[in-house]
């Protein structure tokens, strides 16, 4: 029914397979339904208010203490809400685990994902709740169990694959594209594959760093295939659990320095919509489009352009495909200027497939043309001063609305 596959940036591995655990409960043929559906989780968006003329201004220092932006001024009283604080990779687990008592189908394989606990901790404890079978340590081959996660989600299971790493992937190619990707279609409908692909984005310091920026495009062109990447706590655990509960493909991307961020999150459940982006600032002056790690580097840019005087909106697209239209649409339509923020490779990267998109639904609205940031089209330095160079900083932002806004 579902398959889930897991990426993350670590480089260790575990090659046992135990097998002194509780069975796993398999459904009969007869109980499954005519149509077949399997489930596959690689885890590894008026007039404008014109703006003040900005033709000489420098944005070379970032203002450090820049007053609030609106969506800082209703963060600032999270701690008094209701619900629990959790860091974002313990949100994944949560999700996940949420999933697995539910539902008596969903389990785990992948490398270090049983009694390890997982490269990054997602899947401590729940070998020791749900059993090796559930939670299945392989060997460390990509392609196999890859292959084999698609092949049990075929027979009715909604297995979580965890490729440990974005790069590792890459391995797994043929499996996520020609097998994931297409069955529905070359089943003749008879099966429904939906794929989440998880994993860090694009990170010098990080193992496979221009792998997991390039995976965005590659995975893109795959049909049938939706994709995802989470920025927050809330909304990791809220698409982890869309994506084991859709009959569609899903690719969830995480970025691995955003493991460690924390937030309060609801108590009662919640499931994020996979096709729709998330307003985080609203404004007037210019959209500005981003996902991942860059929503933070936008929203320390959109300190600084506020203290200058401009009304960014921020907008986290969260889904990489399809692009909700709907919410980019009408923000185009209200600010007539977009920015593209983006870790990914600038050639053939989800920039350029969104500024496609852009011109050709909301031509008429722009007033000026749509400018892109990306990282540079080169390997990412392990080198931290060179990696800053490679990836968007927030200067550059910063500079890019300045122009944009003339």
């Amino acid at each position: 029914m579902a398959t889930v596959s897991q990426c993350f940036g670590a480089t260790s591995a575990a090659i046992s397979v135990s097998s002194n655990s509780r069975k796993l409960h398999l459904p009969s043929r007869r109980s499954l339904p005519g149509r077949k559906a399997s489930f596959f989780v690689v885890r590894s968006d008026a007039g404008a208010k014109s703006a003040p003329n900005s033709r000489a201004r420098r944005a070379d220092q970032l203002i450090t203490n820049a007053v609030a932006t609106k969506a800082d001024s209703a963060a600032a009283s999270t701690a008094s809400k209701p619900g629990h604080e959790l860091l974002l990779f313990e949100a994944l687990r949560e999700g996940l685990e949420e999933e697995m008592a539910r539902d008596p189908t969903v389990c785990v394989m992948g490398e270090d994902v049983g009694h390890y606990g997982g490269s990054y901790k997602v899947t401590k404890g729940l070998a020791d709740k749900y059993g090796d079978l559930r939670v299945l340590d392989t060997p460390i081959a990509e392609n196999s169990f890859t292959g084999m996660g698609i092949g049990a989600a075929m027979t009715g299971l909604r297995p979580i694959i965890e490729g440990m790493n974005m790069g590792f992937l890459l391995l797994a190619f043929n499996q996520i594209s020609n097998n994931c990707g297409m069955l529905h279609y070359t089943s003749g409908g008879q099966f429904k594959i939906p794929v989440v692909i998880r994993g860090p984005g694009g990170v010098g310091r990080q193992l496979g760093a221009e792998h997991s920026q390039r995976l965005e495009s590659y995975f893109q062109s795959i049909p049938g295939i939706q994709m995802v990447a989470c920025s927050t706590p809330y909304n990791a655990k809220g698409l982890m659990k869309a994506a084991i509960r859709s009959d569609n493909p899903v690719i969830l991307f995480e970025h691995v320095l955003l493991y460690n961020l924390k937030e309060r999150i609801p108590d009662e459940e919640y499931v994020c919509s996979l096709e729709e982006a998330e307003m985080v600032r609203p404004g007037e002056h210019v959209t500005i489009l981003t996902y991942s790690r860059m929503r933070y580097h936008v929203m320390q840019a959109a300190k600084t352009l506020v203290n200058k005087g401009y009304d960014p909106e921020v907008i986290d697209i969260r889904s990489l495909k399809p692009f909700d239209l709907h919410t980019i649409g009408n923000s185009v339509k209200k600010t007539h200027r977009v920015l593209i923020v983006e870790e990914c490779m600038r050639t053939g990267g989800i920039g350029a497939s969104l500024t496609a998109a852009i011109t050709e639904n909301f031509h008429d609205y722009l007033d000026a043309p749509i400018i892109c940031l990306s990282s540079q089209d080169v390997p990412t330095p392990y080198a931290a001063t060179l990696e800053e160079v490679t990836v968007v900083q927030p200067a550059q932002i910063v500079t890019a609305v300045e122009q944009l806004c003339q």
